[in-house]
């Protein structure tokens, strides 16, 4: 836990006091984590301070400090300033730390601009449209602090390639239910039997490996459903992605052990690198193997790629 004593931020919520909240927030001294994998990103709302309190002990590998959807537009300067507060306060995190802000021109700046002062990991803006706005984005973002866009205008999901427009922007997810209402499709198409969602699913995936853009599969809202949730992840990990939002514990741990190493692959990956790295030494490329069969260059590559997944 980051703090014993919750009780000045849960004031906080009812006073909205923002001259106490600005008093107590610092510049964060966090050591960054180590993990790389983002198998589960989860959801914290910013205006729940027992919630942010145990962003320390999470098992998420990315926590996401939500300061737009569910938070009320009265409460957002104040769960802005809660953000900074924790963030300001955390030592060490297993978890890349996130802040999902309000859209530019709806308090996004004012977000970023507060957020560059406690640094999380990354900032996530949403409602992206254009490459002119992520231009924007890179402007107000301080160096060293990844950024992150959600998908789900239908603009941003033409554009998907257009929109790394630095090498700070890493990371892009798919914001489904929004997407499908800019599109006019009804949400009840959001099922394993609709070919729209192959395309969508699969154009998104594509666009974004193909500009080195990590792609986070969609939230599945209904999260008492854990055998449905995992229905998806296995879809979502047989396509070929890597991680998903997640809004509960339960989603989390669901999501980490689907996303996580396949350990007979890992192991083949391994030998397939041993086998050509040993070869291509002699100034041999391609090469019958008595495991594998054929081991050429792009298996190796791909075999790289595998580890480095992890």
């Amino acid at each position: 836990m980051i703090f014993n004593d919750i009780t000045p931020y849960e004031t906080l919520l009812k006073t909205h006091d923002i001259g106490a909240a600005t008093a107590m927030i610092k510049t964060s001294q966090r050591t960054p984590p180590e993990a790389t994998m983002n198998r589960s990103v989860l959801m914290l709302s910013a205006n729940r301070p027992k919630h942010l309190n145990k962003i320390d002990t999470l098992t998420a590998d990315t926590v996401m400090i939500n300061l737009e959807d569910g938070v009320a537009p009265e409460e957002k300067p104040l769960a802005r300033h809660l953000a900074a507060i924790f963030l300001g306060h955390v030592t060490q995190s297993h978890s890349k730390l996130v802040v999902r802000v309000n859209p530019l021109g709806e308090g996004g700046e004012e977000d970023i601009a507060l957020m560059n002062r406690v640094r999380p990991d990354a900032i996530r803006v949403p409602k992206i449209r254009s490459a002119e706005e992520v231009h924007r984005i890179c402007e107000l973002v301080d160096d060293g602090i990844e950024i992150h866009l959600s998908i789900e205008t239908a603009e941003a999901f033409q554009s998907i390639t257009s929109l790394k427009t630095s090498p700070r922007v890493t990371t892009f997810y798919l914001g489904i239910l929004d997407l499908f209402a800019e599109l006019a499709l009804p949400q009840a198409g959001i099922r394993f039997d609709n070919p729209v969602i192959d395309y969508i699913l699969g154009k998104f995936l594509v666009d974004c490996r193909s500009v080195g853009v990590e792609a986070i599969f969609f939230t599945f809202q209904e999260y008492t459903k854990k055998e449905s949730f995992r229905h998806w992840c296995q879809r979502a990990r047989a396509m070929g992605y890597k991680g998903t939002s997640c809004l509960s514990p339960d989603q989390v741990a669901i999501a980490n052990e689907v996303f996580g190493p396949d350990r007979e692959a890992l192991e083949m990956a391994r030998y397939i690198i041993e086998r050509f790295e040993s070869m291509a030494a002699q100034g041999i490329s391609g090469f019958k193997d008595e495991k594998l069969g054929f081991i050429d260059e792009p298996i190796y590559k791909g075999a790289l790629s595998l580890i480095k997944g992890r």
